[in-house]
């Protein structure tokens, strides 16, 4: 058994290793790191280098304590004064928006398998649940690509996006949940009845998470733990805490975890800055873990037939119902630019959501569940090769990017500091050019409002006063009001802060 343990092990820690490499790869030439992490797994399964994985429950655990986590993740990571302008934009989407395109969705589907897939005898109830899996945008993809390419979008595009990719997996998830339940049942089904379970469970959800949250700081900032590392791991116990409390009551444990994260995220916490970076790496474990695994559960030769109608359907839903989706709900923000819906059409990304929604059915034993997993991956495939990998072009072919606030990041200087102190931190280095004016830090034409705070010379740090002599080469920390006043000090300076 230690034997088999520790072969898993190295198993594990390869793909990891590789799907690390494979992230590093996607920043340079512009893939989605999530899909590379698809491919690991797949060249690592039963048609590549023969790792067998069919265990789809234990995919499915796997899939919803990673979606759990992430989206705490991006809770944590929103800024509610940036969503609050578009909230009801964000929560049409996440609502009405998924509504709707697992309807157009649903019926393209029923018409395009029973064309090209008419043996299969697919009817329309399980062409609304396939639909359905993949009717909201992947949070983890979203997060990840928009984040990563630090992409700063005009008009509170971004918070836009986030918060519909944050909130619409609940809808999404009550959607696959009822059908599945109808089709089981093999009855006449009750739509009040459906309807008024998703509305409840939506607001149970929702009640409770923003609770939770705020029990969960009161009980953060007054606790007194010996070991500040376990503060992090107090509010991830809470993460998971929120989710299974929220299950217990019947109501949707993934839109609690994504409003406690908002409600936690956006309160004065004590050790609040090593938690969110806690949860940033924590978070991309999981999608790490996540897509690793629905890869190996994938057997590429099974795509095959599904090739054409696979096809149909992705470019159905890129080009038609997730647009006509996004401007009907859209229709009465009649200020809002057509550019602007136009690119929130664009980034209808699918994911890893829509793979572990579409495990579902195979867990339940619902008829064409193997076939509506298949589809619903290379619809996925599909989604991250055009959209992941073109969201900046569409982006600056819409006009939609804004010019980056350029800051210097802090690399010789192991600190940092709370979000809630209103300052910009930055590091220069000493040139010739910024001694110019003479050798003493007192020389320095630095803005009133900026100070130097810490000098890095050949790995030795110190405090500096301002008749400190400043060498070639060092590297010194300044803090000052906001980003104008730092590009006035590089100006100033003469650095060039590209």
């Amino acid at each position: 058994m230690s034997i088999q343990v520790e072969v898993l092990l190295l198993v594990i820690s390869a793909l990891f290793f590789l799907s690390i490499l494979a992230g590093k790869a996607s920043s340079r030439f512009g893939v989605p790191a999530l899909l590379l992490f698809l491919g690991v797994g797949m060249l690592s399964g039963s048609d590549g280098l023969g790792i067998q994985f069919d265990n789809f429950e234990f995919a499915n655990n796997i899939g919803t304590v990673a979606l759990c986590i992430i989206l705490f993740s991006g809770g944590l990571d929103t800024n509610i004064s940036e969503i609050r302008p578009i909230i009801t934009q964000g929560v049409l989407l996440a609502t009405l928006g998924v509504f709707l395109t697992a309807l157009i969705t649903g019926v393209v589907v029923w018409v395009v398998l029973g064309m090209t897939l008419a043996s299969a005898g697919v009817g329309l109830l399980s062409s609304l649940l396939l639909a359905s899996t993949m009717a909201s945008t992947d949070s983890a993809s979203v997060f990840s690509i928009l984040r990563a390419k630090n992409m700063q979008l005009k008009n509170n595009l971004r918070p836009m996006l986030e918060l519909e990719s944050g909130s619409n997996d609940p809808m999404a998830y009550v959607l696959v949940i009822t059908l599945i339940s109808i089709i089981k049942q093999d009855i006449h089904p009750n739509y009040w009845l459906a309807g008024g379970t998703l509305v409840l469970q939506l607001c149970i959800g929702a009640l409770l998470g923003f609770a939770i949250g705020k029990l969960a700081v009161r009980i953060i900032n007054r606790i007194k733990i010996g070991n500040d590392s376990l503060y992090p791991i107090l509010i991830f116990t809470f993460c998971i805490f929120i989710f299974s409390v929220t299950y217990v009551a019947k109501g949707n444990g993934f839109l609690a975890v994504y409003i406690s994260g908002l409600v936690i995220g956006n309160s004065k916490l004590v050790h609040k800055r090593s938690s969110l970076n806690f949860f940033d790496g924590l978070a991309w474990m999981a999608q790490l873990s996540m897509f690793l695994t629905l890869g190996l559960l994938v057997n590429p030769h099974e795509l095959i037939p599904i090739i054409i109608p696979g096809l149909i359907i992705s470019f159905v839903m890129i080009f038609f119902s997730r647009p006509l989706t996004v401007f009907i709900c859209l229709l009465p923000f009649r200020k809002m630019a057509f550019r602007d819906k136009t690119y929130v059409s664009w980034v209808g990304l699918r994911g890893a959501v829509p793979i572990i929604f579409a495990i579902i059915p195979l867990v339940e034993g619902v008829p064409h569940a193997r076939l509506i997993f298949n589809i619903v991956f290379f619809c996925t495939l599909v989604s991250l090769i055009v959209q992941g990998t073109s969201l900046p072009g569409v982006a600056r072919l819409l006009k939609l990017v804004e010019k980056p606030k350029k800051i210097k990041k802090i690399r010789n200087f192991d600190i940092d500091f709370s979000n809630d102190i209103k300052s910009v931190t930055s590091e220069i280095e000493v040139t010739h050019n910024v001694l110019k004016s003479g050798n003493q830090l007192m020389n320095l034409p630095f803005p009133e409002n900026t100070l130097a705070v810490l000098v890095n010379r050949e790995g030795k740090y110190f405090v500096p006063t301002g008749r400190t002599i400043l060498h070639e080469k060092d590297k010194v920390l300044i803090i000052t009001d906001n980003h104008d006043a730092l590009l006035e000090t590089y100006k100033n300076l003469g650095i060039d802060n590209a």
